[in-house]
């Protein structure tokens, strides 16, 4: 297994001889306005450069999953540079149609069984916040990985911590863990995706995995920098499983 951060949720995995485009927002620097109601306004989204060329990221593809259809997660410019004979992953078919309007023709909604060239993807729950900003925020997944010749791999996707991360974990006791943690938030009504507490919370329910945190520092209403939350590794000790790649960073796991 091979993990690649791109950049925000942006990941290329390369799993059981296939590779695995996660959440594709490949635009260039500032293309679209701040996110509304959130700090930042007078920065525009991403707020940083692809730390590769956009011909690299999409070049060795052989399936893209989305778990879910925000702007941060699913762009114009990955609409545009996908092949649209691409085979496409998403949570649902509601999903799917929106898909299908953008011009790609092999689409297939997650289940808890699918495979893909035989590597299992199984679909999680996740929760993009709590309480009223659920009704906002809309339904998001995270995906499972597990093959033969393979560690087990849960990307958790857009969700902050509760009690169903936690019996994703205990059901299919993963290796290695990508969350996303820049604990994004508009001016009220809390975290939409992990803060640092939260991933404190995935660290002591997976005692023997390894932890990703991705979705830091690339959109205008983040509020947890990797620099907070690597002093919070090290304050709670758990410096030796949990790790916050830099754009472009690379990770193997055999």
């Amino acid at each position: 297994m091979k993990i690649t951060h791109i950049r925000n949720a942006t990941l290329i995995v390369e799993y059981g001889g296939k590779t695995f485009l996660i959440d594709p927002m490949l635009a260039e620097k500032g293309t679209y306005p701040p996110f509304p109601n959130s700090i930042r306004q007078d920065q525009n989204n991403p707020l940083v450069s692809l730390p590769l060329s956009l011909e690299e990221i999409i070049a060795d593809v052989d399936a893209v999953i989305v778990t879910h259809l925000h702007l941060d997660h699913f762009d114009d410019a990955a609409k545009q540079a996908l092949p649209n004979d691409i085979k496409m992953f998403v949570q649902n078919e509601e999903d799917a149609a929106v898909v299908k309007e953008a011009g790609f023709k092999n689409i297939e909604a997650l289940t808890k069984n699918t495979v893909f060239q035989g590597i299992q993807l199984i679909k999680t729950k996740g929760e993009h916040g709590r309480g009223e900003i659920l009704k906002r925020t809309g339904l998001v997944c995270g995906v499972v990985f597990k093959h033969k010749n393979e560690k087990t791999l849960y990307v958790a996707g857009d969700t902050v911590w509760y009690s169903t991360v936690g019996e994703e974990i205990n059901t299919h006791q993963p290796d290695v863990i990508v969350v996303n943690g820049g604990d994004n938030q508009f001016l009220e009504d809390g975290s939409l995706v992990m803060g640092k507490e939260d991933i404190y919370e995935v660290y002591k329910a997976a005692p023997h995995a390894t932890i990703v945190s991705v979705h830091m520092e690339a959109v205008n209403h983040w509020t947890l920098s990797r620099e907070e939350l690597k002093s919070f590794i090290t304050e709670k000790e758990m410096a030796a499983r949990v790790f916050v790649p830099d754009d472009g960073e690379v990770y193997t796991f055999k």
